[in-house]
């Protein structure tokens, strides 16, 4: 029998992008169809939707025991792209076991973009000494497989000197990258066409030289 698909199973950026978002905040449901996308951030969850092309409609939740629903959510049930995203290494509570993926080099930085868009950081900081503003790209992870494999990745497709994997007190792998690899990383992993706004509005000049 057939299996119609909601979501066209094709590499490209926005493809590539919606995969990195939904490695770090989306889940893979235990009955191997649902997938869903939470996110404080409505723009996020549109710009999921858009990326995949979807048509369900986006609710809204509340977490933690809280009352307030602020929490936007997007879920949507496709058994194709749920085996497809199995195929490539995404699996169920994956937070403390992911490992490495299977994305085409091709749209690394698509995919990149899209996991700091969910679990990373991008800001700047006075250096202690020079008290000149430093910048620094993080990217967030339960998984020391996983933040290893993205270090190494970037390191073998590009030219960037270093970067460093710390563990903090949250129980999360913390890969950073200092003022001038971060410059490096930005230049290449930002398509502005398919991005946060908040994220990308600060670092915006770099693209402008």
């Amino acid at each position: 029998m057939h299996r119609l698909s909601k979501v066209k199973i094709e590499w490209n950026y926005k493809f590539a992008y919606a995969i990195g978002l939904l490695t770090s905040d989306g889940n893979l449901s235990k009955d191997g169809r649902h997938l869903n996308m939470t996110s404080k951030e409505e723009e996020m969850i549109l710009m999921f939707k858009n990326c995949l092309g979807l048509k369900n409609k986006i609710g809204k939740k509340s977490r933690g025991g809280e009352r307030d629903k602020k929490y936007f959510v997007l879920q949507f049930g496709d058994r194709n792209f749920y085996d497809f995203l199995v195929s490539i290494g995404l699996k169920q509570a994956k937070s403390k076991t992911l490992g490495q993926l299977d994305i085409p080099r091709k749209y690394f930085w698509d995919f990149l973009r899209g996991c700091i868009d969910g679990d990373g950081s991008i800001g700047t900081f006075k250096h202690p000494e020079s008290n000149h503003p430093q910048l620094r790209v993080r990217l967030y992870s339960a998984s020391p497989k996983f933040i290893n494999w993205i270090k190494k990745e970037i390191l073998t497709l590009s030219n960037l000197k270093g970067g460093w994997i710390e563990y903090d007190s949250r129980g999360l792998y913390k890969l950073a990258f200092a003022k001038e690899d971060s410059i490096k990383l930005l230049r290449l992993i930002y398509n502005p066409i398919c991005c946060l706004t908040r994220k990308y509005k600060p670092v915006e000049y770099l693209f402008k030289n």
